[in-house]
């Protein structure tokens, strides 16, 4: 159990079954009365939330009041490509995934472009299955047996889930591994798929197009090279792929709403999320 801004986060490693579809899960624990107010920025990863506790007050993408959430419990977060904020009351428990894109492909059956900047129930998901999770979940105190539940659910909706197309998975690592390197053209010509198809089938199978994608992978590497000791913007952006700082800049407004120094240098609360307090 670790300290994370005013919350406790516990931790166990996941099933391995799940190592090629869930990055990363874990519980937290907050204080009633004591809230929080969180930037998100994309991370390249689904979110699935399954509360336990009071629910948050909002979850919003900047700039589109219509994807302002209102109060909301448990809850799935697609692949976004602009900045967001997160709002709690305090009294938070609950168990935090990120699943790659294609994982999540699998575990809920549907086009992911359907979930993409955009952040729902997850009942409006998974049907009564989401609050018979919760459920379970919340009924014992002991965080190995809550992670065993969702662990077990996890699997079992992944094994029935439909297998993405091994072209998709091989222009999703192509481009997630270096980012802005190889070219969308000479992918698609890897998989024997023309320009068009390939968009078409990577976007309804992984949520955004692969340049979005593409540039959000970009972003990360940049937040990460940023937050080091030392780190120089001319270098990171000649590593990164960018034109130069101030295509990074642009990039870093655009997809965190703040600069790349103002990134490196907040309070980070989990990896896609900056605590503004």
């Amino acid at each position: 159990m670790t300290r994370v801004g005013e919350m406790w986060r516990i931790s166990r490693p996941h099933h391995p079954g799940l190592a090629q579809y869930l990055h990363e899960r874990a519980g937290y624990v907050g204080a009633p009365g004591v809230g929080y107010t969180v930037r998100l920025v994309p991370a390249g990863q689904v979110t699935v939330v399954v509360n336990l506790g009071a629910p948050y007050a909002r979850v919003a993408r900047l700039g589109a009041p219509k994807a302002d959430t209102g109060p909301i419990g448990s809850l799935v977060s697609g692949l976004d490509d602009g900045p967001g904020v997160c709002e709690h009351s305090g009294g938070q428990e609950a168990i935090r995934m990120q699943l790659t894109p294609l994982g999540a492909y699998r575990l809920f059956a549907m086009p992911q472009s359907e979930l993409a900047n955009t952040s729902i129930e997850l009942r409006d998901v998974l049907g009564a299955e989401a609050d018979e999770l919760a459920e379970r979940v919340a009924s014992t105190a002991s965080w190995s047996r809550r992670f065993d539940l969702v662990d077990a659910a996890l699997l079992a909706r992944i094994h029935d889930g439909p297998e993405p197309a091994p072209e998709v998975v091989h222009a999703w690592r192509s481009i997630t591994t270096r980012p802005g390197a190889v070219p969308i053209a000479r992918i698609a010509a890897e998989v024997g798929w023309s320009q068009r198809h390939l968009l078409r089938r990577f976007t309804q199978q992984v949520g955004l197009p692969p340049k979005t994608v593409a540039r959000v992978a970009r972003f990360q590497r940049a937040v990460s090279m940023l937050s080091r000791p030392g780190a120089d913007l001319a270098e990171v952006s000649a590593a990164c792929g960018f034109y130069d700082q101030a295509h990074l800049s642009r990039d870093f407004r655009d997809l965190a709403g703040a600069s790349p120094r103002w990134c490196a240098t907040a309070p980070w609360a989990v990896e896609d999320a900056i605590d503004l307090g």
